[in-house]
């Protein structure tokens, strides 16, 4: 992996990161001392939100869901 130094990064940051861009990752070092790794960032598509039909196949809704518990919804509201 190449290493430039500071002075070298500052005048030739754009070709070094084109460079990095097409995976030659490099080291910027100050003194002689290595500080940063500049490496390509991975590129992922942004995640849509999934509304209708995320929870197909894990639950079933019974045929007689809009008439359950009918009789006894019926009793508590006419008081028997």
């Amino acid at each position: 992996m190449r290493t430039v130094n500071m002075h070298e990064a500052k005048t030739q940051l754009s070709k070094l990161v084109d460079r990095a861009v097409k995976g030659e990752p490099f080291i910027i070092a100050k003194a002689g001392k290595p500080l940063v790794k500049v490496t390509a960032l991975e590129e992922s598509e942004p995640k849509q939100p999934q509304r209708f039909g995320f929870m197909k196949g894990e639950i079933s809704v019974p045929d007689d869901f809009d008439t359950m518990f009918a009789d006894e919804i019926r009793r508590m509201f006419e008081g028997e």
